[in-house]
């Protein structure tokens, strides 16, 4: 029993002296892993540190590029603007100046004319006036006693006269619109090409619409559709490739695809992802430039990027409704 007894013992300080041990591990274990999460909660800590750091020099990369753009459309605007009133002022000397090289070449032929028709044999007398009669340089002669050369002012006078006022072309003036405006201001507050509104729906009645519409009229719903979505691609035809073209269905090198015409096509249109290409005249490609245009300064509104006052935008809209405008009339630059 004794022996039994002193076994039983040594099995409790055993059993004892593993259980200390396993709690010393565990609390070891315990403190490590404690260690490792601390280590892990700040390298997360740091992570978002850099991932906020880096947040804020996307945005501030993002603001700059908007702004940039938003400068470089303004000055593309203003360099377009300047072109135009640079070319119509160079158009208005050109035409005064053949206006005047005409009536400049007009007196040359008339003295011309007078020189040759006076010789030594049979003199021209009203190119001497010495030799007039009395009564006839009585009758030619003024108050003053100058006389006047009949045939030279005869001459002048059978030439058409070049007014300078039908030559000049006048100042364009403007008035601002109460309800365009009132539309405008209520469409600015909330600005987008939804119809809803009662701006944007009176630009499709009034502009767009008449602007899209051509002869082919499903074409022209497809390419209202692809402006409007910001997916239409316009570029120029090179000659050489013209038969390697896919075929098309309506149009071709020598005819618009939009209205029927028969015409030069130098530029062709994609509707979105499709394959097929469709040739156009430059009046239709004016057209839809046109759309464009105002669909591009529209979204650049809706995105903030126009840094104007609110009636330079109003009459900014209103030069390219003008444009739309134009162009569905047919007139158009040509390049």
């Amino acid at each position: 029993m004794p022996q039994e007894e002193a076994g039983g013992q040594r099995r409790e300080t055993y059993m004892s002296r593993l259980r200390s041990s396993s709690l010393e591990i565990r609390e070891k274990g315990t403190e490590f892993l404690c260690e490792q999460l601390d280590a892990a909660q700040k390298e997360l800590k740091l992570k978002d540190e850099e991932c906020v750091r880096l947040s804020h020099i996307r945005n501030q990369l993002e603001q700059e590029l908007e702004e940039l753009t938003a400068s470089l459309f303004e000055e593309a605007h203003k360099m377009v603007r300047e072109a135009n009133v640079k070319q119509a002022a160079a158009e208005k000397q050109l035409k005064e100046a053949q206006g005047k090289i005409d009536v400049l070449q007009a007196e040359v032929s008339a003295l011309k004319t007078l020189v040759l028709t006076s010789t030594p044999s049979s003199p021209n007398r009203q190119l001497h006036p010495q030799l007039l009669s009395p009564g006839s340089s009585r009758a030619s002669s003024r108050p003053g006693g100058h006389t006047r050369n009949k045939s030279a002012s005869g001459a002048l006078q059978l030439q058409p006269e070049a007014t300078v006022s039908d030559l000049e072309t006048k100042l364009e003036d403007k008035e601002l619109d109460s309800v365009l405006f009132a539309e405008f201001l209520s469409w600015k507050e909330s600005p987008s090409v939804d119809r809803s509104s009662a701006f944007i729906s009176r630009v499709y009645r009034e502009d767009i619409g008449p602007c899209l519409s051509f002869t082919c009229s499903e074409l022209s719903q497809s390419v209202q559709c692809a402006v409007e979505n910001n997916s239409l691609t316009i570029e120029p035809v090179a000659m050489t490739t013209l038969p390697m073209v896919k075929a098309i269905e309506c149009g071709g090198p020598n005819k618009c695809a939009l209205s029927g015409v028969s015409r030069p096509c130098r530029h062709r249109i994609k509707l979105g992802d499709k394959e097929n290409y469709y040739y156009i005249s430059p009046s239709s490609r004016a057209r839809i430039t046109a759309v464009c245009n105002f669909f591009t300064y529209i979204r650049y509104i809706q995105q903030g990027l126009v840094r104007q006052e609110v009636q330079q935008m109003f009459w900014e809209v209103m030069r390219l409704r003008k444009e739309m405008s134009v162009a569905k009339l047919g007139y158009f630059l040509m390049e």
